[in-house]
């Protein structure tokens, strides 16, 4: 099946698999002045930008999880925002067989948006959908300046990253598997469960973590447990909270 202009075959599988594709600003009713809102190719580009849409999200995401630390939102933001890339093109090669083409210079967000945040995709350019193809859209195209980015300005630790990475790829595979086989669609929560596999073994992800079936444990933590009333996740390699401050194996 060819990509169709609205993506509509992802619609029925929430929020965090949507990816909007854009119409010209003005368009339509409740249309966004994309013009206004940075793409992720800037976002990813602004480290030493006291304002920009990077630095913005991470704020906001703060203030939202009432915490004092800039880079515990940091990383909690970086897994939201790796959830919403990695669904919305895990979907796609899942129900298309095709990925769109997910270059950041494409994609615009509002990082001043609740979560899952809004992705306006700009253009529809249908590509393979393969495990090699996600890699290059998402962990290359995206993951990977975004991590440089959030490690040069708030230091995080690289593998807290691809953590956050692998963690937010088997939770998109995860729910893919969960639709599908309510659906009666064997074929899709095969294939979701195939790629994911393909792509947690890629050299960037392969260390991060243990997938046994649709389940995965991370070898480090995203550090919600340091947001005021958090606590440790499911996949978290903690089995509860530290005390102290997170040591080697939450970096």
């Amino acid at each position: 099946m060819d990509l169709d202009p609205e993506l509509a075959e992802l619609r029925p599988l929430g929020g965090f698999f949507v990816l909007r594709t854009a119409p010209p600003a003005g368009t339509a009713a409740g249309a966004p002045d994309l013009a206004r809102l940075p793409t992720l190719a800037e976002a990813y580009a602004d480290p030493a930008l006291a304002h920009g849409a990077l630095t913005s999200r991470v704020a906001t995401v703060a203030a939202r999880l009432r915490t004092p630390e800039p880079r515990v939102a940091a990383s909690i933001g970086h897994q939201g925002l790796a959830a919403r890339l990695w669904s919305a093109a895990l979907g796609c090669a899942v129900l298309y067989g095709r990925l769109p083409d997910l270059d950041p210079r494409l994609l615009r967000w509002d990082p001043a948006a609740s979560a899952p945040e809004d992705l306006w995709l700009t253009a529809v350019r249908p590509g393979p959908g393969d495990a090699a193809a996600l890699a290059d859209a998402v962990l290359h195209g995206h993951l990977q300046p975004l991590g440089e980015t959030l490690t040069a300005r708030y230091g995080i630790a690289a593998g807290l990253l691809w953590g956050n990475a692998a963690s937010a790829l088997a939770g998109a595979a995860r729910e893919l598997d969960r639709w599908a086989r309510a659906h009666g669609r064997g074929d899709a929560a095969v294939r979701a469960g195939v790629l994911a596999g393909e792509l947690l073994a890629h050299p960037l992800l392969r260390t991060t973590g243990t997938r046994t079936g649709t389940a995965f444990r991370r070898r480090s933590c995203c550090l919600y447990y340091r947001v005021p009333g958090g606590g440790v996740c499911g996949d978290c390699c903690f089995a509860r909270p530290p005390r102290s401050s997170p040591g080697a194996a939450s970096e």
